[in-house]
């Protein structure tokens, strides 16, 4: 499920380079945007001949700072960002924009490669490049991935104004702080989790459901209803947003008279979720 993830996600990345950010001069940082500026002064090589050797120089960067199964899920993102490169290169060559929309095709280049590198990020891989360089810093800066895909390629984008044009310079800036906000936004919805408070009188049969048929664990404490006086429960959980709907019915079923109160949140740091 997870090679399946990756692959749609680089799949994603390579259409917005090939077809939108290559043909306009796009350079909004990565890999390909160094390949969009080196292509166009270095005409005898390939985007896809450049993105493949500088893949290969900052995996091995990536295995000494990042671990092996990140290298793993990045090399196999990385051999096929690059082979799709080339078969795209052959079976649709392409040397002029697709429309003469400069900010239709900046959308969809942002909007493409954003979401794809949104999903390898979230499945902790990446599509090689300058992304190894921007999850080493998250890693030891704790920046948000967004910040950091903007630190590391704020550098790149700035020969585009030398290499194209200003309006290309101008076009590729809009497009670096763009993807950032995008990316980080996608990054937050996939990551998002729910926590539960339920307020209940049968604390036994719902904490059971939680801990063997869902494989998470709560927090059980002593409660009085203001109203009643009775003397209750509060169970609180988190659980991924998939296991929420089963969750509430479950609790709906065992006690149709408990208050759930459920809230959207993305930083769970513990067994289970993530290390700090």
């Amino acid at each position: 499920m997870k090679y399946l993830k990756i692959t749609i996600g680089t799949l994603m990345i390579t259409f917005g380079v090939y077809l939108f950010k290559i043909p306009n001069g796009f350079s909004t940082g990565g890999v390909s945007g160094i390949a969009t500026v080196l292509g166009k002064a270095i005409s005898s090589v390939t985007p896809g001949m450049l993105i493949t050797i500088i893949n290969l120089l900052l995996l091995i960067i990536g295995l000494l700072f990042l671990g092996t199964s990140f290298v793993v899920y990045t090399a196999y993102s990385s051999i096929l960002f690059s082979l799709s490169m080339w078969v795209l290169e052959i079976l649709l060559p392409i040397t002029k924009p697709l429309t003469d929309q400069p900010l239709l095709e900046l959308a969809y280049a942002i909007l493409l490669t954003a979401f794809g590198s949104a999903i390898l990020f979230h499945c902790n891989a990446s599509s090689g490049g300058t992304d190894i360089v921007a999850l080493i810093l998250k890693k030891y800066t704790k920046l948000d991935v967004g910040k950091t895909l903007l630190i590391t390629d704020f550098l790149i984008t700035i020969p585009t104004f030398i290499v194209f044009d200003l309006k290309a310079g101008l076009f590729s800036l809009l497009g670096l702080f763009a993807k950032a906000f995008v990316v980080d936004s996608v990054v937050e919805s996939l990551d998002m989790c729910k926590s539960f408070m339920i307020i209940t009188t049968k604390p036994d049969e719902i904490c059971k459901y939680i801990i063997s048929d869902m494989n998470h664990s709560a927090t059980v404490v002593d409660a009085t209803g203001a109203y009643t006086s009775e003397d209750k429960k509060v169970i609180m959980t988190v659980c991924k947003r998939i296991e929420a709907v089963r969750l509430k019915r479950k609790v709906n079923e065992i006690d149709p008279g408990a208050f759930v109160i459920a809230n959207n949140t993305t930083e769970i740091i513990g067994r289970g979720f993530r290390s700090v």
